[in-house]
């Protein structure tokens, strides 16, 4: 309790700080509306027992509870089954994604965490055995098992996989723990040409971490909207609405963000040595605090929490993971319940029509 505590005074202090910056002009467009959504979803998680540890998940891609079926969800589509190579984020939520991505024999990028060493690193299945999965997908385990690759690398990632903080199922648009990296990969991921407007976006995410207060006419153009939301009860297609990002837009990015990551200094000084001139710098920024590395103890509630929905969505869902006590039925558990609340309304749903239609959201 003291460690949450301390962890929703560090939100409320950044959120202060945020806001002040705001009304002085010095943070370009970066909105405090985003963070007031992000305590909502961290602050419900933590009081309704669904976060999972690391915990407090202030300050996260938080994880939860049941989070492993959400990676059997994401299994379950097409676009998984044709890829063959897949970007997962280095995450706690999904990391039994990255172990479905080995064990179907696919090879798996993982970004440095924080980017804060280097750039990605590609893990190959054929050099990994059956038994070093569950440790080659976690961060030592990448450093064990995998070869990190750097800008110059040739390749063609069919997948996309980023975690979040909360997405609208209505437009896709979704927002992170608020330090901006899934952009950042997604846009060197670009400019490596390893993807492209086609390249599936998914993301996986809790029931309660849909919200219908993204408005798409405030999402800016290095925003990483979603095609698929993979949660432990449902699988949901979103209508494509947003764009998606060209590459990195250096007039957005702050000279803080710039100056703790060294690939992109690289990159930028590549692309200026090659272009002859220089590159646009963004506004200043207030860099959010990391999160605090304590707390024991998986949620208890699976998900059966109470509260409001965010989301009149238009999303298809695909319905629930079918399998044994790790699919179906442990899916029943989670995520029943009520989301954060945004305007009041409340997210439904209706299982899959007999032929495969898709399911309502009202």
């Amino acid at each position: 309790m003291r460690q949450d505590a301390l962890a929703r005074d560090r939100m409320t202090a950044h959120m202060q700080a945020v806001e002040e910056a705001e009304a002085r002009g010095e943070t370009g467009d970066r909105g405090a509306w985003k963070w007031a959504i992000r305590k909502r979803v961290w602050d419900y998680m933590e009081k309704h027992d669904i976060a999972a540890n690391p915990r407090p998940v202030h300050h996260r891609i938080p994880n939860f509870v049941r989070a492993e079926l959400t990676a059997r969800q994401v299994e379950l589509l097409p676009e998984f089954a044709r890829a063959k190579w897949i970007k997962v984020n280095p995450d706690s939520p999904q990391k039994e994604v990255r172990a479905a991505v080995l064990r179907a024999g696919k090879m798996l990028l993982v970004p440095q965490p924080r980017l804060r060493t280097g750039f990605f690193s590609v893990l190959d299945p054929a050099k990994i055995g059956p038994g070093q999965v569950s440790f080659a997908v976690t961060q030592p385990g990448v450093v064990a098992h995998g070869e990190p690759i750097d800008l110059g690398a040739k390749l063609k990632v069919d997948m996309v996989v980023i975690g979040s903080v909360a997405v609208n199922p209505a437009n896709g648009a979704r927002l992170g723990k608020g330090e901006g990296f899934a952009e950042l990969e997604y846009g060197m991921l670009r400019v490596m040409e390893a993807i492209d407007d086609d390249t599936p976006v998914v993301t996986c995410i809790h029931d309660c971490q849909l919200v219908d207060d993204i408005p798409s006419e405030k999402m800016l153009c290095h925003d990483v909207p979603v095609d698929i939301i993979c949660t432990p009860t449902q699988t949901i297609r979103v209508e494509r609405i947003l764009p998606k990002p060209k590459g990195i837009y250096w007039d957005k990015l702050s000279p803080q963000k710039l100056g703790s990551i060294r690939v992109l200094q690289m990159l930028k000084a590549k692309l200026e040595a090659e272009q002859g001139c220089a590159l646009p710098t963004g506004p200043d920024e207030v860099l959010p605090p990391t999160a605090v590395r304590v707390g024991k103890g998986a949620g208890k509630a699976g998900g059966k929490a109470k509260g409001k929905a965010g989301g009149k969505a238009k999303g298809k869902a695909e319905g629930k993971a079918e399998g044994k006590a790790e699919g179906t039925a442990e899916g029943k558990a989670s995520g029943k319940g009520d989301r954060p609340a945004a305007s009041g309304a409340r997210w439904t749903r209706r299982a899959p029509a007999p032929d495969g239609g898709a399911a309502d959201a009202a």
